[in-house]
């Protein structure tokens, strides 16, 4: 009986280290998160989700791509955390309570167009945002509407937002392309009309799904050419550590086949820190390989 008590005794307390290992990881800091997944490429995130058990889990429809690519500088792509927002279309009434085409109405329309975005159409998310947010919003089906536009978006990136990741709904796009943000969406959902009488914020900081893929706040985006990857939390640190050590060793073949080439190098060769020197300097966990 006393064997099988101490059997009892060692298992809940092999039990309960896994659960306080695997909430220190769960715990790990924003910060150190995008620090882990600065420079990560799309094809090494699906495989290390691959050998965590995620194969096929995490990427999103290709249908969810760049608006604009830049080769040279790959501004276009960018890895952060998923701060989530959600619109849809309204069920209220969509235009004013005055025939806005006689000109004494326009102060009721001006009225009613600040009622709209202040109070049924507002971004309560953009006090939320900090550097290496990653805007997700699901705003499937909202009327054609431009939730998203040249103006908006630059604020979201001075506040540190890296990159928006949408089922649609943007506008003023060649003023977003001129401007450079980075954005991934399905271009043929993209909206016209402004908020008013067309979309109402639903809620945010809320799980949604955008390109078949479910995103969690706090999940890892990584978004490149190959299109949109999201990690669950939970793996975070595992797959980044995997997909560093892959990104890592593709730098040191293309290194050495550039060299052999004679090809100038750029700074998808650039050489990158040891894996267990950058582990360790995060102070994340020694990486087992097995």
């Amino acid at each position: 009986m006393k064997t099988f008590k101490l059997f009892i005794l060692l298992l809940f307390l092999s039990v309960l280290f896994n659960v306080l290992k695997a909430q220190e990881v769960n715990f790990v800091s924003d910060e150190v998160l995008i620090e882990l997944y600065r420079g990560a490429r799309v094809a090494d995130v699906v495989d290390g989700l691959a050998s965590v058990g995620y194969s096929g889990i995490g990427v999103m429809d290709p249908e969810i791509s760049p608006l604009w690519r830049d080769v040279k500088t790959m501004e276009h792509r960018f890895a952060g955390i998923a701060l989530t927002v959600r619109y849809g279309p309204t069920n209220r009434p969509m235009f004013p309570p005055a025939d806005i085409s006689e000109p004494e109405n326009y102060e009721v329309y001006r009225q009613w167009r600040g009622m709209w975005y202040n109070e049924i159409s507002p971004e309560p998310f953009r006090e939320l945002i900090k550097p290496g947010s990653v805007i997700v919003m699901d705003n499937k089906d909202d009327n054609d509407t431009g939730s998203t536009g040249s103006k908006n978006i630059m604020d979201w990136k001075n506040r540190g937002a890296v990159g928006l990741v949408t089922a649609g709904g943007i506008r003023d796009i060649d003023e977003i392309i001129l401007q450079r943000n980075p954005v991934y969406t399905n271009y043929y959902k993209r909206g016209r009309g402004e908020r008013i009488g067309r979309n109402e914020i639903i809620d945010m900081q809320r799980p949604l799904v955008v390109g078949g893929v479910l995103i969690h706040p706090g999940d890892i985006v990584v978004a490149d050419s190959d299109g949109v990857v999201v990690v669950p939390r939970r793996v975070a640190v595992r797959v980044g550590q995997i997909a560093y050590i892959e990104l890592v060793d593709d730098i040191q073949g293309r290194r050495e086949l550039y060299e052999e080439l004679e090809m100038e190098f750029d700074e998808t060769v650039e050489e990158r820190e040891e894996p267990s020197v950058f582990f360790q300097k995060l102070g994340l966990p020694e990486f087992n390989a097995h």
